[in-house]
């Protein structure tokens, strides 16, 4: 089955009824112009409150590498995502597992990713290319495209999923990972319960063409 994650969490109560949906992977933004920016000791606090088997993702841009691994021993989150222009040599000072994500548009090339295949990358999020929205735009691009991507390895699809285009994505795209965040929304940071658990029950439900 597709691997599952619902990031931009702020919320105890949120990220527990993720993982008791059945949500592989909880993220929390630590970029400060976000609007779902969380303080590192709040995090701490909700990861106390998760079982053990969750995998927690720290999203970060173009942090110094000592302030990533600070937030990491705060949090103990289990993985880093850059959203940044971290350098493959940047990917491996990180002291947990990395995903790489990459902003997609008609001139992106596929080919980047190879320079991150080791560099303790452990995935690549494809999202849609914004110069203004970093670090998550909210929007899809041509998911076809990630058919190209999934020689370098595995990838997450990220931007614009919703409870009612997620077959469609798992159809056009067949990543190895979802990443949602805007699409399962109330407002920025706070989930619709609703929407989640509609979204995992189509997950679960479906069955390639």
């Amino acid at each position: 089955m597709v691997a599952l994650k619902v990031c931009g969490i702020t919320k105890a109560e949120d990220a527990r009824y993720a993982a008791s949906l059945g949500f592989d992977a909880i993220g929390f933004i630590f970029y400060p112009q976000s609007p779902r920016y969380i303080e590192p000791q709040s995090v701490a606090e909700i990861i106390e409150q998760l079982p053990p088997f969750i995998n927690t993702v720290g999203v970060f841009v173009n942090e110094p590498i000592e302030k990533i691994k600070e937030i990491c021993s705060i949090t103990k989150i289990t993985t880093v995502q850059l959203h940044g222009d971290e350098s493959p040599d940047f990917c491996k000072q990180v002291p947990l597992r990395v995903i790489k994500a990459f902003g997609v548009d008609d001139r992106f090339s596929f080919s980047t990713l190879a320079k991150y295949q080791h560099a303790n990358v452990s995935a690549f999020l494809l999202d849609k290319h914004s110069p203004e929205l970093v670090g998550g735009t909210g929007q899809s691009f041509d998911w076809n495209l990630v058919k190209e991507a999934k020689a370098y390895g595995r990838i997450i699809l990220a931007g614009g999923i919703t409870p009612f285009n997620v077959i469609s994505a798992l159809n056009e795209a067949d990543p190895y990972g979802l990443d949602v965040n805007s699409g399962v929304e109330i407002l920025p940071g706070e989930k619709n319960r609703n929407k989640l658990r509609t979204l995992i029950e189509n997950v679960r439900r479906y069955k390639p063409n």
